[in-house]
């Protein structure tokens, strides 16, 4: 059930230094003090750890707040000193106005109403739409920007669910990227909003009653997003329309429960099903195997709900669809590039199902969706190329469906088996997203794209080059080279890698005009698709996680030294990036061989995932990198730490490290101490950035201008680090 398990799968004492040599032109900016050294020392797991900076867990400390404001100030004003900064900005800016609207979370319902969020040049926020049918008039239903009370506070929206009838549509709204969302909910005739207000439902994904009447939801506890206990123990509640929710009743959690297999950092949810007349009560972690409760429906009218257990983790069902009475199952059981199998859904039978879609051995079943007329999957080969098939439910016959372009990546969505209706969103690294209805009786593809068209003739000369480089263990690891064509591989090319390598999440191409700039300015973008990702399959995640990690990083290692050999690139012109959970594989890249970057760039990065399980978000995170209290997931927690595996007295890489305040994912403190370890360790001269933001979390909901600086941010200081010419710092703050 994609639509409801698929969401849930995301310092001080001061001692004053003198600039250093890399902060040319720039030498009239003092740089802003190291932070004090206090060590805590402490046995885990038969190790004896010592941590310089354990007191940064403390952000209300007023010394570490003032580390925190320094540091910020300090590499803000670097930033904007890179020459060629403001110019990349203003071309991303002319990208944008090239298409006069963006649209984008695109919802069906099943009257046909189409609602999406859409942004125009002018909007710097998504705006909530509807239409009635693809070629219907559209109508403006709620607009964010007139939503906040102060102008420093910037609501985006979220999440939207809108009745089968689409007469009434709940959604999120989220203050400054904090993920502290509040549910709205709308009459769609009217565009007015009922009165109540439902605040803490992060993780909300509501599921509408048939009769619109109202909803299920979840709701987390009160508190503040640095509260250890504001993520654990959330519940479903059930909401009627026009009440107080107050009132509104305690549905599925541990407390009425507690016979039930949750953890109290584990994240309900539940969907109600009115063609199988069933409710489905999940229990969501990064886990991807799925643990699903079910119970008949009209049982939601009594006070005691009698669930069954329909999946637990161990039957290995990663998605799941129904009709009325069949059960389509996603699994890698026996088929690490994953299978379709169809059993009952009254008297389901997992270990004697049916097989439907059977493993393809050199590509990967990323998806599938159930129509009235058949099954459409998609192929994944090495994560870089798609292809979509149609299956009729009791043949055998697969009808390879010819897409309009070639496309790196591909998605299949429909509006479930009682609808013919299918879709395809399709996209490459030089090929703007596309979405088109496939015509099964004639069979043709249909452009129903919401968004604008543009045309980037920037980037027509593009050369990609899809490779497999043996890693330390000679297995293969797919990389996509994307530079402009005539390119000398003379060793002088700056290199950006970009990776992550977690939760089985795979790189698959995608178009960013802004991105690309790196291209346009004579850069190769390489993206390395390690393992921990799921762009080779389910053994491809696997070997990337919890005792496997080191792949990740050996593997990104591998693919630099590579293209140091064949003279893509070398040391002094390559930077790396990434994001959240990539922050382990850029940071344990660069403490194992910082010989071989000139930059790296860790953005709201996991760089403490020793001590993870101390934040609010990591022990729903132990699935995927271990736990502390298993030994043998304890020492590879020691040995995936960025923070703790930098050592005193090294020429490390220059280094731009950010932190969202507001960030619910990872807490502030992790890419701190990173950067204050980093500081006091590196004797290379370069610089080592730290910057926070005081507006933003961990990404999500920022607006479109920050989306534009950030990424400037990371391109410029990648260009500065790798010596091009055009990004030098100038002497005077622009």
């Amino acid at each position: 059930m994609k639509n409801y398990s698929s969401a849930i799968r995301s310092f001080l004492l001061c001692l004053f230094i003198t600039s250093q040599p890399s902060f040319a032109g720039a030498k009239e900016l003092q740089q802003p003090p190291k932070a004090a050294e206090i060590v805590v020392e402490e046995t885990i797991c038969d190790t004896t750890i010592a941590d310089p900076f354990r007191y940064m867990e403390n952000l209300e400390n007023p010394v570490v707040k003032e580390w925190f404001r320094g540091q910020a100030t300090y590499a803000q004003s670097m930033l904007q000193r890179i020459a060629g900064r403001e110019e990349l900005i203003e071309k991303m800016q002319e990208f944008d106005q090239r298409k006069k609207e963006k649209v984008y979370n695109l919802t069906i319902s099943e009257s046909n109403r189409y609602f999406y969020l859409k942004r125009s040049p002018s909007d710097e926020t998504g705006k909530l739409f509807y239409r009635n049918g693809f070629k219907g008039k559209e109508h403006l239903l709620f607009d964010p920007e007139t939503y906040a009370s102060k102008p420093e506070i910037r609501y985006s929206i979220g999440k939207i669910a809108p009745s089968d009838d689409g007469e009434t549509i709940v959604f999120s709204v989220a203050a400054n990227g904090s993920e502290n969302a509040t549910l709205l909910i709308m009459d769609v005739t009217t565009a007015e909003l009922y009165p109540e207000k439902i605040e803490r439902c992060r993780f909300a994904s509501p599921s509408w009653l048939p009769d619109g009447s109202g909803f299920l939801y979840n709701r987390m506890r009160s508190g503040e997003v640095r509260s250890m206990d504001v993520q654990m123990d959330s519940k479903i509640y059930l909401h009627t329309i026009g009440t107080s929710p107050v009132s509104d009743r305690e549905i599925f959690s541990r407390a009425t429960n507690p016979d039930l297999r949750t953890r109290k950092e584990d994240i309900p949810g539940m969907h109600y099903d009115k063609n199988s007349g069933c409710l489905f009560a999940f229990v969501h972690n990064v886990d991807q195997r799925m643990t699903v409760y079910y119970a008949p429906a009209d049982s939601l009218r009594s006070s005691s709900i009698p669930w069954k257990p329909l999946f637990m983790p161990e039957d290995n069902v990663y998605d799941f669809e129904i009709t009325d009475n069949d059960l389509y199952i996603l699994t890698p059981q026996d088929a690490p590039n994953f299978k379709v199998i169809r059993t009952s859904l009254h008297e389901p039978d997992i270990r004697h199902a049916q097989t439907v879609i059977a493993e393809t051995p050199d590509a990967v079943l990323t998806g599938f969706s159930l129509t009235s007329e058949g099954i459409y999957y998609s192929l994944s080969r090495n994560g870089v190329q798609a292809e979509v098939y149609r299956k009729d439910f009791n043949g055998e016959h697969h009808e390879r469906l010819k897409l309009p372009f070639a496309a790196g990546t591909a998605a299949v969505s429909t509006r479930g088996f009682r609808f013919k209706d299918v879709w395809v969103l399709a996209a490459g690294w030089a090929n703007d997203y596309k979405r088109y209805r496939y015509d099964a009786d004639r069979k043709r593809f249909i452009k129903e794209t919401l968004s604008s068209t543009a045309r980037y003739p920037e980037y027509d000369d593009l050369v990609v080059e899809e490779l497999m480089i043996p890693s330390h263990d000679g297995v293969e690891v797919p990389i996509s080279l994307i530079y402009k064509k005539g390119l000398k591989k003379d060793g002088t090319n700056p290199l950006l890698f970009y990776g992550y390598g977690a939760y089985g999440n795979a790189i698959t191409p995608f178009f960013s005009p802004a991105f690309l700039l790196w291209t346009y300015h004579g850069g190769i973008f390489a993206v390395a698709h390690v393992r921990g990702g799921g762009e080779l399959g389910d053994q491809w995640h696997k070997d990337g996680m919890k005792t496997t990690k080191s792949n990740t990083w050996l593997d990104l290692i591998s693919l630099a030294e590579y293209s140091i050999r064949q003279g893509y690139s070398s040391p002094e012109h390559i930077a790396v990036n990434s994001a959240s959970a990539g922050g382990i594989l850029v940071g344990r890249a660069m403490t194992q061989r910082p010989e071989l970057f000139a930059a790296v760039i860790p953005q709201v990065g996991a760089m403490n995932p020793l001590r993870g399980e101390n934040t609010p978000n990591g022990p729903v995170n132990a699935p995927e990198f271990g736990t502390v209290n298993n030994p043998r997931e304890c020492r590879a927690l020691i040995t995936m730490d960025p923070y703790l595996n930098i050592r005193k007295g090294i020429d490390y890489p220059a280094a731009l490290i950010t932190a969202g305040i507001n960030d619910p994912r990872v807490i502030a403190w992790q890419p701190a101490k990173f950067a204050a370890r980093l500081q006091a360790a590196t004797t290379s001269g370069k610089p080592v950035l730290f910057l926070t933001d005081y507006q933003a979390g961990h990404g999500m909901g920022n607006t479109k201008t920050k989306q534009f600086e950030t990424l400037a941010d990371v391109l410029s200081f990648a260009f500065w680090q790798t010596g091009q010419e055009d990004f030098q710092p100038s002497s005077t703050t622009k």
